[in-house]
């Protein structure tokens, strides 16, 4: 019985070094982009840019970290669904708090 072994040298050390570059420069700056008050734009527009940042580093993991990148076309599939079910899961978390009257509740 032998089980084929595939290696993968897809990434290198220089590559996991770039993606770790690219993951503290936007912790880096989320840190800055929470320090800038951004309400003049519009409100909310702090967690906006903050939740880009985080999309873009979450894409750079999956993409890279978790090799779907070189993987067949079936997990991307699976990958861009997911990203469609959190895309539906976030409109209808925003249509319940868009809704809400603020100051209502407050103690």
């Amino acid at each position: 019985m032998s089980e084929e072994h595939i290696e993968h040298d897809h990434m290198t050390i220089p590559k996991y070094l770039a993606v770790f570059a690219v993951l503290v420069v936007g912790t880096i700056l989320t840190y800055y982009a929470a320090t800038v008050d951004m309400d003049h734009i519009f409100p909310g527009a702090n967690t906006l840019v903050a939740l880009g940042i985080a999309l873009t580093k979450m894409s750079v993991v999956m993409l890279f970290f978790m090799h779907v990148y070189w993987s067949p076309r079936l997990i991307w599939l699976c990958a861009v669904a997911s990203f469609f079910w959190l895309a539906i899961m976030f409109a209808f978390t925003m249509q319940d708090y868009l809704t809400r009257i603020s100051g209502v509740f407050s103690v």
